[in-house]
C-alpha cells in the first residue's frame, strides 16, 4: 500500500449510522482498561474486577423470549440509509426546526443518533397494541432499509416480509417484544440526562412493557405507570365481555433519577378543577358526603355512619342508591364545622336530599400529577377533533390520540426550546399539541415525528404519512385562523407552524467499506469509489446526508457561500463547511481554513489525479487549527 493512498484512507468519514457496539466498547475500555487484551474483553478478568457485582448462578431473574438475541443484532447493524429533504411536501422549510420523517423508525433513529444523542427532552409513543392484529413493521431486522424501500415502492417488492403477529402464532408476544426492544434501546441515547420518556400501551403488553423498560432504562428510572380513561361505555366489540376496559397506560420513565425533570402540576391546572367562588373570592368546588367506591360500607368505617338533618327535618343516612348501607367521608365534627363556616351544601335530587361538602382550593402554586386522568377528552372527543380539523380534506383515522392527553404529558416534562420524539407518529397528535401549546404561551417547543408510510386504506391517501403530514397543515391553518393571523405572540416572536420533511432513502454514495484489510481487497475498493456519488444524486440531499452523518442536526442554518470561486455550504455559523466542486481548487482550500471551522468535508473524487493536493490539504488543515478534516 503506498502513502498516498493510506492519506486517502484516514481522511475518509464513515457513511454509516453510528456504530453501537464500538461506542460502547470505547465506553467500557474507559472504565475497565486493564480488562482488554488484544482488542478483546477478557471476561475473567472482567469478572474479577468487578467482584460480588457478577452473577453467575445458572438461574437470574430477567426477561427473555424467542428472537431477543435477533433483537438485540438488530441494534448493532448500521444503518447505510440516508434522510432525503422534500421541501415540496414540507412548510417553511429554511425556517422551521420542526421535523416530519418518512420511514421505518428502527432505520431513522440510527440515523439520528449522531446529530441527536442526548439532544431530546421528552419521547412520546403510541406503539402498536399487540391485540392480535398484524402490525406492519418488517421483521427482517437485518436489513431493515431494504426492506423499506421495498415497501415504499422504491424496488422490487419480491420477497417482501412483514410481521403477522396473530394471536394463534406461537411467538406472538414474542414479536413484539423483539419490534420494541431495539427501537427503545436507540431512543434512549437520544434523550438528555433529564430527559422523560411515555409510552402508550393497553392490557395486553403493559406487563411486558415494564420489564422491557426497566432492562433497558432500569428500574430505578421508572416513574409511573399513569392510568388515562379512554371511553365512558363499552364500545360494540367489547359488548359480549364480562368485564369492559375503560382505560390505558401510561408508562413513564426518566433518563436517569438523579437528574430527570418532571414538572408539576402549576395553578392553572389545579384551579381549573374549582368551577365555585366562594363570597370572599376563594375557589372552590363541591364533594359527595356519601363515599364511593372502595370501602364504601358501612362495615368499613362504622364511626362514619351517621344521622344529618336535610333543610325539610327529614333524617337521611348514607345509603347508597342500590339501598346497602354506606357511610360518610367526613367525620360528624368535622360535618358540623364546616357547615358553621358556610362550608356545606344539600341539593335536592329526585331520590331525595344529598349533602355535599365545600372543598376550597389549595394556596400552594404547584401540586404533584395525579396518575389518574380522568378528566381529559376521550377517544370519541379526539375522533371528533380530528374529523372537524380534517373536513374537506377526505382525511380519516381510526383511533387518534386526544391533543389535551399530549398537552398535558408535554406540561409533565416539556420546557421552551425543548424537542420532543415521536417514532410512532399515527395521524400527528403530538405534532399538533405542540403546535397549540407553543400558540398559547409563546413557546418555543420543537418536535420530530417518524411515521412509516404504511397503507392508509383511505382515498386519496395511499399512507398514513401523509395523513400525518395533511394534519400538520391542517392544524397550522387553525391556529392561525384562531389566532386571527397574529401570530407575534407578546411582542416576542413569530410561532413556528411549519416542519422540514424528510424521507428515509438509500444513500447518495456507494458506501465504502473501511474494514477491508487485505492490501488488494483496499486497493480494488479505491479504483471502485474512485468517483462514489450515485449517479443523479441531488446536491440538497448529498449535503444533508453529510450534516446527519458528521453529527449535526437536519435543522441546522445553512448558508452558501462563494470560497475561491467555489460554492461551500456553511453549517452552524462556520463550524463546518462542505464543498462538493469537483475538481477542489487550492484558493478554495485556503478560504476555507481561512474561515477557522472545526470541520471541513470535500469529495475524495475531487482531489482524483491530484494526491499531492490531498497529501498538502491534510497537512494545512493541521496546521491552522482545523480538527477534522474528511472526504466521501
Amino acid at each position: 500500500m503506498t502513502k498516498k493512498q493510506v492519506s486517502r484512507v484516514e481522511t475518509r468519514m464513515p457513511l454509516t449510522s453510528a456504530d453501537i457496539v464500538a461506542e460502547r466498547m470505547d465506553g467500557l475500555r474507559q472504565l475497565f482498561p486493564e480488562v482488554f487484551a488484544e482488542g478483546k474483553v477478557d471476561f475473567e478478568k472482567l469478572k474479577l474486577v468487578l467482584g460480588e457485582e457478577i452473577d453467575e448462578g445458572p438461574e437470574r431473574y430477567g426477561l427473555t423470549w424467542a428472537g431477543k438475541a435477533d433483537a438485540i443484532r438488530a441494534i448493532q447493524v448500521p444503518s447505510v440509509g440516508t434522510l432525503a429533504p422534500v421541501r415540496e411536501e414540507s412548510v417553511d422549510f429554511d425556517s422551521t426546526e420542526n421535523l416530519m420523517i418518512e420511514g421505518d423508525n428502527l432505520e431513522v433513529l440510527k440515523l439520528l443518533q449522531k446529530a441527536y444523542h442526548g439532544r431530546i427532552k421528552m419521547i412520546y409513543i403510541d406503539p402498536p397494541y399487540n391485540t392480535g392484529k398484524e402490525f406492519i413493521y418488517p421483521d427482517n431486522f437485518r436489513d431493515g432499509l431494504k426492506d423499506y424501500l421495498r415497501y415504499s415502492g422504491q424496488v422490487d417488492g419480491e420477497g417482501l416480509k412483514l410481521s403477522s403477529n396473530t394471536e394463534t402464532s406461537g411467538r406472538y408476544h414474542s414479536r413484539w417484544l423483539s419490534m420494541m426492544y431495539p427501537r427503545l434501546f436507540l431512543a434512549r441515547n437520544l434523550l438528555r440526562e433529564d430527559g422523560v420518556i411515555f409510552v402508550s400501551i393497553d392490557d395486553h403488553e403493559v406487563h411486558n412493557l415494564r420489564h422491557l423498560m426497566d432492562e433497558i432504562f432500569g428500574p430505578e428510572n421508572f416513574v409511573a405507570t399513569i392510568i388515562w380513561k379512554k371511553m365512558d361505555s363499552p364500545s360494540r366489540n367489547e359488548e359480549s365481555r364480562p368485564v369492559s376496559s375503560y382505560h390505558d397506560y401510561i408508562v413513564a420513565y426518566c433518563r436517569s433519577a438523579e437528574n430527570g425533570r418532571i414538572y408539576r402540576m402549576s395553578k392553572p391546572e389545579i384551579l381549573d378543577a374549582y368551577p365555585l367562588r366562594l363570597d370572599d373570592g376563594r375557589l372552590a368546588r363541591r364533594r359527595q358526603l356519601r363515599k364511593n367506591g372502595k370501602n364504601a360500607r358501612r362495615e368499613d368505617r362504622p364511626t362514619l355512619w351517621y344521622p344529618l338533618t336535610a333543610p325539610d327535618g327529614t333524617t337521611v343516612f348514607p345509603v347508597a342508591p342500590e339501598g346497602w348501607e354506606g357511610r360518610w367521608v367526613l367525620s360528624k365534627d368535622t360535618w358540623e364545622e364546616r357547615e358553621a363556616a358556610g362550608l356545606t351544601q344539600w341539593i335536592k335530587r329526585d331520590y331525595g336530599w344529598v349533602p355535599y361538602y365545600i372543598e376550597v382550593a389549595p394556596e400552594t402554586p404547584e401540586v404533584p400529577w395525579p396518575t389518574l386522568w380522568d378528566d381529559l377528552e376521550q377517544n370519541r372527543q379526539a375522533k371528533a377533533h380530528f374529523n372537524a380539523l380534517m373536513a374537506g380534506t377526505g382525511a380519516t383515522f381510526e383511533n387518534p390520540k386526544p391533543v389535551s392527553l399530549l398537552k398535558r404529558i408535554v406540561k409533565l416534562s416539556m420546557d421552551a426550546g425543548d424537542t420532543c420524539l415521536d417514532f410512532f407518529a399515527g395521524s400527528g397528535t403530538t405534532g399538533e399539541a405542540i403546535l397549540r401549546l407553543n400558540a398559547e404561551d409563546g413557546g418555543d417547543r420543537k418536535f420530530i415525528l417518524v411515521q412509516l408510510p404504511e397503507p392508509a386504506e383511505v382515498e386519496g391517501y395511499p399512507t398514513i404519512a401523509e395523513i400525518t403530514k395533511t394534519r400538520l397543515r391542517a392544524a397550522a391553518e387553525a391556529i392561525k385562523e384562531e389566532q386571527g393571523g397574529k401570530l407575534d405572540l407578546n411582542g416576542s416572536h413569530d410561532i413556528d407552524l411549519g416542519f422540514r420533511t424528510y424521507k428515509l432513502t438509500s444513500s447518495n454514495f456507494k458506501i465504502w467499506n473501511p474494514a477491508a484489510d487485505a492490501e488488494e481487497e483496499l486497493a480494488r475498493q479505491l479504483e471502485l469509489y474512485a468517483d462514489n456519488l450515485v449517479p443523479g444524486a441531488k446536491p440538497e440531499a448529498v449535503l444533508y446526508e453529510l450534516m446527519l452523518k458528521a453529527g449535526i442536526p437536519l435543522t441546522a442554518p445553512v448558508e452558501k457561500l462563494k470560497l475561491g470561486g467555489q460554492e461551500v455550504f456553511s453549517i452552524e455559523g462556520g463550524r463546518l463547511l462542505i464543498c462538493l466542486a469537483d475538481p477542489i481548487t487550492r484558493e478554495c482550500i485556503r478560504a476555507m481554513i481561512a474561515k477557522k471551522p472545526q470541520m471541513v468535508i470535500c469529495l475524495d473524487h475531487a482531489f482524483r489525479g491530484n494526491d499531492q493536493l490531498l497529501t498538502n490539504t491534510v497537512l494545512e488543515m493541521k496546521s491552522h487549527g482545523v480538527e477534522h478534516f474528511r472526504t466521501v
